[in-house]
């Protein structure tokens, strides 16, 4: 992939895609943000702000902004559609372009686990489009949107088996307020970026609680040990659930005013139903989901995930957060 004249497509029209898009624009490359939805993507080409995920951020006129799908006359494609939503924008892109792989590396930035097949969206891409491992590229860490467009100092990592691609890539998105590192632990990377949204939503049950610090604390050190055990069990490597992609994105969300899992785990706490919260929301609270991909691989592979069932009985099973706090703290005494 060569990065001169870098032609983007950005597909997804959320907070993240559009952060990423201003990103990008700001480091010279043309960026097109596509849009699923055509009397949306209508009003953004016009309105130039996204207001419904990032209020008060002008988006420049170079970045086009469409609901048209043609990502053969693209350089690169950065996916950064919700995990659920996937497969169905994959499926467009195929029927269009049977055979893209050969030619456009792609970005995978969602956190998620699909809920139906338990795959990762590398996975999915790998699935649908026939891409070979080496062509496909996640980008992951503690990268809120609404502080990037900003242009607060964050830092993220990109994951690929293609030593080559990784050093391009990490050209492509760099700049003096977003860093990015490399290394070649995919599943690693992908795994925290999902399972960290559980723990989040604990994190905001927490917070709905008035728990206090000492609890949540406890409970941020416990959930990153739950998040490495499936995480390697699963094929990724320690050490990066204590990086970037890990432990870094779960502090962010488990603190940050803007992380849509904590707020889903606040309003749990302060007695609202699952049901009410969504109907509510305009983002994706990636974490509900996953919550219950997490529950099924977790007995698949025989981890104990105790915070992860516990948040999977409030979601689901309609338990009271405070008797799930409870159960956690009443369980047997072991060693560390």
């Amino acid at each position: 992939m060569s990065t001169d004249k870098l032609k983007i497509l950005v597909l997804g029209d959320g907070a993240w895609g559009t952060a990423l898009s201003l990103v990008l624009n700001d480091n010279g490359y043309q960026v097109t943000l596509w849009s699923n939805f055509p009397d949306y993507a209508k009003y953004l080409a016009k309105k130039r702000e996204n207001t419904k995920f990032l209020p008060g951020i002008k988006i420049p006129q170079s970045i086009d902004i469409t609901c048209n799908l043609q990502p053969e006359t693209y350089n690169l494609i950065v996916m950064a559609v919700p995990t659920q939503y996937c497969r169905g924008v994959l499926s467009q892109i195929k029927s269009r372009i049977p055979h893209l792989a050969s030619r456009i590396p792609i970005v995978s930035v969602a956190k998620g686990i699909e809920q139906k097949t338990l795959k990762r969206p590398s996975q999915i891409i790998q699935e649908v489009l026939g891409y070979p491992k080496d062509k496909i590229a996640v980008l992951s860490g503690p990268t809120h949107a609404e502080e990037v467009v900003r242009k607060k100092p964050a830092s993220a990592v990109i994951a690929t088996t293609n030593q080559r691609l990784a050093k391009q890539l990490q050209n492509v998105f760099m700049n003096e307020y977003f860093r990015i590192y490399s290394q070649r632990d995919v599943i690693g990377v992908e795994s925290a970026g999902a399972l960290k949204n559980i723990i989040a939503i604990a994190g905001g049950i927490c917070d709905g609680l008035n728990l206090g610090d000492n609890a949540k604390s406890a409970l941020l050190t416990r959930g990153i040990v739950e998040i490495t055990r499936l995480g390697e069990a699963l094929g990724g490597k320690r050490d990066t659930f204590f990086g970037l992609a890990g432990i870094g994105d779960l502090i962010t969300t488990c603190f940050s005013p803007y992380g849509r899992n904590r707020a889903v785990g606040i309003r749990l706490g302060r007695g609202e139903t699952l049901q009410e919260i969504l109907k509510s929301m305009q983002m994706v609270a990636e974490g509900v989901w996953t919550t219950k991909a997490v529950r099924t691989l977790a007995r698949q592979y025989h981890i104990e995930m105790p915070i992860a069932q516990e948040v999977y009985n409030i979601l689901f099973k309609n338990k009271d957060p405070m008797k799930a706090v409870y159960s956690l703290m009443t369980r047997r005494a072991k060693a560390e």
